[in-house]
Formats: structure tokens, C-alpha cells, sequence
């Protein structure tokens, strides 16, 4: 069996945040012992719209804001499915980002 790529390892982190959270790029970067790869890591995530169950959506940038959205159908969407989950969005930017992070580092 071969080692994942750098994108699968992202997907696969990304699969675990849960419901009503959120996460950074840098984040699941440093948790994949790739810190300064967090622009890598949103290449991934633009490029997982062809793939099941990762909630690209709930990737933003460290301050909260979101960066991404212009990778999802429609003009809101992104902000569309965080306020499915309960996560106001003002601005593009998440209220209550701290309250609302998920580190995979101190997660996983």
C-alpha cells in the first residue's frame, strides 16, 4: 500500500472536523508536520469539490475569514452551509472564531 499524498492527508484531516467547527489551513498544515504549507493545504481544498464527504467549508484562513468561498457554486454557498451548522458569518468573517476552532493537533 503506498503512502497518501499531500492532498489525501489533507482530506482526510479535513473529514474529521466536526459539525459546527471550524479550522484553519495553517492548522491542519502544522498537524501534518508541513507548518508554512497552509497555501497548499487551500489548493487542496479548492481542488476537493469532486470529492465525497470533505467539509471544505469549514476551512477558513487564521483570522477567521472566508477566503475560499469563491471556490463554491454559488455566490454564498460557503457562508450558506457554516450558517447550516449554527456558525454566524458576518463580513465573510466567522463570529466567535476561538470559540468555534478546532485544532486538530489538540484534537487528533
Amino acid at each position: 500500500m503506498t503512502e497518501p499524498g499531500f492532498f489525501e492527508k489533507v482530506y482526510q484531516v479535513a473529514a474529521l472536523i466536526p459539525y459546527g467547527k471550524v479550522t484553519s489551513y495553517g492548522a491542519i498544515a502544522n498537524y501534518l508536520g508541513a507548518s508554512g504549507s497552509a497555501r497548499m493545504v487551500g489548493w487542496a481544498m479548492n481542488n476537493s469539490h469532486n470529492k465525497d464527504n470533505i467539509p471544505a467549508h469549514r476551512v477558513v484562513n487564521r483570522k477567521g475569514l472566508l477566503t475560499g468561498k469563491h471556490h463554491f457554486d454559488g455566490t454564498n454557498l460557503m457562508q450558506q452551509l457554516l450558517e447550516s451548522e449554527g456558525i454566524d458569518v458576518i463580513n465573510n468573517q466567522i463570529q466567535d472564531f476561538e470559540k468555534l476552532f478546532w485544532d486538530p493537533s489538540k484534537e487528533l
